[in-house]
């Protein structure tokens, strides 16, 4: 089953990649962009088919790996559909 991870930077945190494309779309002439916040988005494939075993394991990775969960927050959407 395919996993996917979306990383963030939880709020607070200052995002200097976020602002430096925020200032740069602003300088190309798109003003109606605000604030801009980067993250990251793995894809994992894993060896497993009950959704809730997989979703505690990748938990356990971001925890573990995937994530700096003193400045990340993360959110896992599992996709069954390839194997259903």
């Amino acid at each position: 089953m395919q996993v996917i991870v979306n990383i963030s930077l939880k709020y607070g945190v200052l995002d200097p990649q976020g602002r430096a494309i925020g200032r740069s779309l602003t300088d190309l002439g798109f003003q109606e962009v605000g604030d801009v916040r980067v993250g990251k988005r793995i894809t994992l494939e894993i060896d497993e088919t009950d959704a809730s075993r997989a979703r505690q394991r990748v938990a356990r990775m971001c925890e573990t790996l995937l994530a700096n969960t003193v400045i990340e927050d993360y959110e896992i959407e599992i996709d069954e559909g390839e194997d259903a």
